[in-house]
């Protein structure tokens, strides 16, 4: 099985149109989307994780016609866990319609950057392929990177902040961790135009992350 790293926007044409009620509300910001899924029903299940005022955002969401239901749970001052069961839409749901054709697997949590979404789809060599080359043109979309998919693994990456997560993908392409290693800490350096010792600081910091992740 392999995978595939993907930046898309708008989010609204890639997940659901209700994310971009989610995206312009002043009262919460997305973190995360831990679970969509689209329904027999023709309906679309959403869970979100957000910050900020969850109980104002519930009051708001009542007031959406094409939400069916709704519910916000607080996470005792670690942001709220949102669920949404809305009507699915002809302008949304483009990866899901992708992954469903394809028989592909969209791996959760999807993260939300200032540029849009990044998700993670997995299934075979080809098949991730042909995903790409049926993407619509009302999605922009870059592939991140590629590899081979091993469950578990962003359970023990998602500590790690974005730059840290870029030097630890690149130090392995780069056989960093080789037996004998194939690459320094320059290599890496050169590969990201930074500093050996930049690379250094990131690496130490992500080891420490990954492994205490490991013996817990």
């Amino acid at each position: 099985m392999q995978y595939l790293k993907l930046s898309l926007s708008p989010t609204e044409r890639a997940v659901h149109p209700i994310d971009r009620f989610l995206a312009g509300h002043d009262a919460i910001s997305r973190e995360a989307l831990l679970h969509v899924d689209s329904r027999a029903d023709g309906t679309t299940v959403l869970l979100y994780r957000v910050t900020g005022d969850g109980e104002g955002f519930a009051d708001a969401l009542s007031e959406r016609d094409a939400v069916h239901d709704h519910e916000t749970v607080d996470l005792a001052g670690n942001g709220y866990h949102v669920f949404v069961h809305a009507d699915r839409t002809s302008r949304g749901n483009v990866l899901l319609d992708v992954a469903h054709e394809h028989a592909l697997i969209v791996d959760t949590p999807l993260k939300f950057t200032d540029d849009g979404l990044r998700a993670t789809l997995v299934g075979t060599h080809e098949n991730l392929r042909n995903a790409l080359g049926a993407m619509p043109d009302a999605i922009d979309f870059s592939v991140n990177n590629a590899g081979t998919y091993i469950p578990g693994n962003e359970d023990l990456l998602s500590p790690l902040t974005d730059r840290q997560l870029e030097v630890f993908e690149t130090a392995v392409e780069e056989g960093y961790y080789d037996v004998p290693r194939r690459a320094t800490h320059k290599d890496i350096a050169d590969n990201l135009d930074c500093a050996p010792s930049t690379v250094d600081e990131h690496l130490r910091k992500a080891e420490s992350r990954v492994v205490t992740g490991l013996i817990q």
